[in-house]
This record gives C-alpha cells, sequence and structure tokens, in this order.
C-alpha cells in the first residue's frame, strides 16, 4: 500500500463525512440565523428561544435526511471493503 492510496482513502473519507455533516449543520445554521435575527429585531435574549427551535429543526433534519445518511455510510464502507485486495497487493 503506497502513500496516494492512503491520501485517496483519507479524502474519500473527508469528503463523505463533509456531505453526511452538511444537512445537519446548514439547517443549525438558518435556524440559529433567523432566531438571531428574530432577537435582534424584538430585543428578546432568551436562551431556551435559541435552543429550542434549532433543537427541533436539527431533529426534523435528521429524521428527513437520515435513511440517506445511512445509504452514504453503508456505500463508502463497501467501497472500502471492496478496496482491500488491491491494498494488499492480492
Amino acid at each position: 500500500m503506497d502513500s496516494n492510496a492512503v491520501l485517496d482513502i483519507g479524502l474519500q473519507a473527508l469528503v463523505v463525512a463533509a456531505k453526511l455533516a452538511a444537512p445537519v449543520l446548514i439547517t443549525a445554521l438558518v435556524v440559529g440565523f433567523a432566531i438571531s435575527l428574530f432577537q435582534s429585531i424584538t430585543q428578546i435574549q432568551e436562551v431556551t428561544l435559541s435552543f429550542v427551535p434549532k433543537a427541533i429543526a436539527v431533529s426534523l433534519a435528521l429524521l428527513i435526511t437520515g435513511h440517506w445518511m445511512i445509504a452514504e455510510i453503508v456505500s463508502f464502507t463497501h467501497a472500502m471493503f471492496d478496496k482491500i485486495p488491491g491494498l494488499l497487493g492480492g
């Protein structure tokens, strides 16, 4: 196994991790921005006002994209297991 193969596997892992984290992070970002905008307009500074909607939105994002996330990680894992014989030189 050479260093190019290791770098390729590492790059693929980072891309898959970014793809899996994106729906949750983008949802939290958008909801957090909307709540912050609402708080700055109304000058209501309540901590739970920012936490509860964000937690609900992230939960919904996980419910909606969960099946896709599992399919992506299973596909990546199968691809890695399929690469093992080639990486070992067999």
